[in-house]
């Protein structure tokens, strides 16, 4: 298997398909690099080099006691960037690996970007404060960590149903869809996992959404059940300067499956604009 080590000497793995422009994705919690195969097959058929790692103590990657925060997962993103030399790299993070791109571009800038996609995305803070309103209690959070300690897998695949739609009436659902979800959570470690809750819920990313200086597509689905789009996206689109907001209609969390072919519709346009 391809893998970088980081200074810590941890082992993360990562796959790296076609060539071109490097477009480089980023999963969210608690996924895995193939999260993202639909939209990486689609561009890499496009001309693209599409490149996507598993997040330290998730899927192949090594599983770590300490460095499962979000300064280590930005810097091991950078480690990823440089060690391929890539340049004028498009970044893609759904859910937490959106708050990964935002936080990598507050620690290491845009020498290496050009573009920036934040999809479903966790900033700029999913939390509940008297400054934000709008975010969710921390009980909400408390109660994932519990479930996860308890009884992870199937706190996995309970949460296929809101993450996909699924408990929408009408909805069709995918059990494969559901247990991809659910093996790919179980490839990583619950230690790291567990860390990563607060990493997504508790982080306010909006001095990093500040320095966001290149071209920035926002995409959310207006029924996000998981990350909800006025304290995210909506939130978000007022900070980056210039973003552009695309809001899914009925779109859940889970866009990268339900909404496949719209999604990468609109990367490719994106990206080649």
């Amino acid at each position: 298997m391809s893998a970088i080590t980081t200074r810590d000497g941890t082992r993360i793995y990562y796959k790296d398909w076609g060539a071109g422009r490097p477009v480089v994705f980023s999963h969210g919690w608690p996924l895995t690099a193939d999260a993202w195969d639909a939209q990486m097959a689609f561009l890499g058929a496009k001309g693209y080099r599409v490149i996507a790692h598993d997040r330290r103590s998730h899927g192949r990657s090594d599983q770590t006691w300490s460095g499962n925060d979000m300064d280590t997962y930005a810097d091991d993103l950078a480690t990823l960037i440089s060690t391929l030399d890539l340049h004028a790299a498009v970044l893609v993070g759904h859910s937490t690996g959106g708050g990964e791109v935002a936080h990598y571009i507050g620690r290491h800038g845009t020498g290496r970007v050009a573009k920036a996609v934040l999809v479903g995305a966790v900033p700029p803070l999913m939390l509940k404060t008297v400054a934000n309103p709008g975010g969710l209690p921390i009980e909400v959070f408390d109660g994932i960590r519990k479930a996860v300690f308890e009884d992870r897998s199937q706190f996995y695949k309970e949460l296929t149903l809101p993450f996909f739609g699924f408990n929408r009436p009408g909805a069709k659902i995918s059990e494969g869809a559901r247990e991809a979800f659910r093996l790919q959570g179980m490839m990583g470690g619950i230690k790291g996992q567990l860390d990563c809750i607060r990493e997504f819920s508790e982080v306010d990313y909006t001095a990093d959404l500040k320095k966001i200086d290149v071209p920035t597509l926002l995409i959310h689905g207006d029924d996000d059940q998981i990350v909800p789009i006025d304290a995210s996206a909506r939130a978000t689109a007022k900070i980056v300067k210039n973003a552009e907001l695309k809001v899914y209609i009925g779109g859940p969390h889970g866009l990268a499956v339900t909404h496949r072919d719209q999604l990468n519709a609109d990367l490719l346009e994106f990206i080649r604009e």
